[in-house]
């Protein structure tokens, strides 16, 4: 399986699950590297900067540069630029997501009646206030998009409640659906992500633990898809949804593996 020009690898669940690496995963982006493909590093969560997703894979011995990872914010950031230049943004999301936000000169809204763009993301502090907000601004005509579908995140412990939860309640209350989404499966973050390495869709693999997200956009943008039963999805679940993977791996070990074996 080392045969693609480009690989693009989701984080959590797939590289690895809270502090500890996955078994193998660094062995095998060591080796992708010896061959000098072409890597990147996706991943959906907004409650963490790409700076600390690099300290973290870099102290997994994955030499990489900020370059070489993608998150939602960035995205985000990138579209808010390009189709509401000069609007005023209200964000349901931790600080770091409304830290980066600031960085790239994104200004806040005070009241709904100022809001251009209700922006949802995840957020663990989420009350009733947010909610009040954002219905108040949608209410007035501002526009609303989110960074990412997920609805839980893997964590080491189990998984737990994620974007999806501050979704379903803009949605659930406002009796609209946010059919703008820029975090995976959106065609957004795939056209961003084969723009960065800069390769063709039919020489990309993406590897993931997700159906929904992770190979439902590879799928969608042409890419080869690898699905990791490290993560969210497992073995049987296979057999009761349409989103359906190139390949099925134990881990993202078996692309090392895989391709040892052929080279033997």
């Amino acid at each position: 399986m080392d045969h693609f020009t480009g690989y693009i690898f989701d984080l959590d669940g797939t590289i690895y699950l809270g502090n500890q690496a996955i078994e193998g995963a660094v062995e095998t982006i060591q080796y992708l590297q010896s061959l000098d493909k072409k890597l990147l590093f996706l991943t959906n969560k907004t409650i963490e900067s790409r700076e600390n997703y690099l300290k973290k894979l870099n102290g997994f011995g994955i030499k990489i540069g900020l370059n070489n990872i993608l998150n939602p914010a960035l995205v985000t950031i990138h579209y808010l630029q390009k189709n509401h230049n000069g609007g005023k943004v209200y964000v349901i999301g931790e600080e770091i997501l409304k830290h980066e936000f600031r960085e790239n000169g994104i200004e806040f809204a005070t009241c709904p009646e100022e809001t251009d763009v209700v922006v949802v993301s995840w957020d663990r502090e989420f009350h009733y206030n947010h909610l009040d907000f954002a219905y108040q601004a949608i209410k007035s005509g501002a526009s609303v998009i989110a960074t990412h579908p997920d609805r839980t995140c893997p964590m080491p412990g189990g998984d737990v409640p994620d974007c999806g939860g501050m979704i379903g309640a803009i949605e659930g209350t406002t009796g609209m659906e946010i059919n703008v989404v820029m975090g995976k499966p959106s065609v957004l973050t795939a056209l961003a992500a084969l723009d960065i390495l800069q390769v063709d869709a039919k020489d990309c693999l993406m590897s993931g633990d997700r159906l929904e997200t992770d190979i439902l956009m590879g799928n969608n943008a042409g890419m080869s898809t690898a699905l990791v039963l490290t993560g969210v999805t497992q073995q049987e679940d296979l057999s009761v949804v349409q989103v359906k993977p190139t390949y099925v791996l134990n881990s993202v070990h078996d692309i090392y593996r895989n391709s040892s074996l052929q080279n033997a």
